[in-house]
């Protein structure tokens, strides 16, 4: 991504939608009535990825193009969905990802060109391995990465059918990250081949960990240097190098001041933007926003 993100909330009523622009601190609206009904799931590379509960239907849709693309029927219940990549890819997979035991998860792929069913299948794991809908899967060379409830991270191959929870500690957190509500302050995202996740505290300065996958293992990071991750609970991102927007930085899914901020940490001079306005995720509303990448020509279709 070489332009920021924005963040669009999700009105509980009604059609129009509002997209922050963080670098120009603008708020463009839209009205969408396509969208009436539904829940977001995720986003990627500009396209929701939808749920009516009304008629099960599973879609994706474009806001800044109006294209919508309908994939077959299927009950969404507490499922985590992801999608690899824009579903006018032949090589789009949609992902599901549920626990039904500890040791047993069902995972439901769907392929956008011309698919006529789910394929939906049951795979153990000799791990503990416990879904939450606050973590959603993160697609890069060519597997799904799961975080679970407690940190523990299971991949999937769609090529394959593969599923494995990795034998490895999860990011080691201090105490004082494991209070009230603290599996909702935790985001993955991925940047360059990278596997990086932030824990957030109440009170606390993030922490950010990168995944070593020949060793196994997650490190702490001291600096992002040139990357900005954008955390939200259904989808976060990152870019680098970003106009307008801080480097070494996390933006977070919510805004100040009428529009005019956006609650930022920077790693470089240790504090939030604006200061003091670090909070609970948990008592947060937890899908009312998604950060989502705007083409170039954004500003033209709204």
């Amino acid at each position: 991504m070489n332009q920021s993100a924005w963040l669009m909330y999700i009105p509980k009523s009604g059609c129009l939608y509002e997209f922050y622009d963080p670098s120009e601190r603008k708020i463009h609206s839209l009205e969408l009535p396509e969208l009436r009904g539904c829940r977001v799931c995720y986003t990627k590379q500009g396209w929701l990825l939808l749920y009516r509960r009304r008629n099960h239907l599973v879609f994706f849709f474009n806001p800044f193009t109006r294209e919508t693309i309908n994939l077959p029927s299927y009950e969404l219940a507490y499922e985590i969905m992801a999608f690899s990549c824009a579903p006018t890819s032949t090589n789009c997979v949609v992902f599901s990802i549920k626990h039904v035991h500890p040791t047993v998860v069902v995972i439901s792929t769907c392929h956008p060109t011309g698919a006529s069913e789910w394929t939906i299948v049951n795979h153990r794991n000799r791990l503990s391995f416990v879904s939450s809908i606050w973590d959603k899967p993160v697609f890069f060379s060519g597997l799904f990465y799961c975080l679970s409830l407690t940190g523990w991270l299971g991949v999937y191959d769609p090529v394959r059918r593969y599923w494995k929870v990795l034998a490895m500690p999860p990011p080691r957190c201090p105490e004082y990250f494991f209070v009230k509500n603290w599996w909702k302050g935790k985001f993955m995202t991925e940047h360059n081949g990278d596997l990086l996740v932030v824990y957030t505290s109440q009170n606390k300065n993030p922490i950010i960990y990168k995944l070593y996958r020949s060793e196994l293992a997650w490190k702490e990071m001291e600096s992002l240097r040139s990357v900005t991750i954008f955390a939200s609970f259904l989808t976060s991102l990152s870019g680098a190098n970003l106009l307008g927007i801080m480097r070494n930085s996390v933006y977070f899914s919510k805004f100040r001041f009428f529009g005019k901020r956006c609650i930022s940490y920077s790693f470089d001079d240790y504090r939030y933007y604006p200061r003091k306005q670090q909070y609970d995720w948990g008592e947060q509303p937890s899908f009312e926003n998604i950060w989502i990448e705007p083409p170039h020509h954004a500003l033209s279709s709204i």
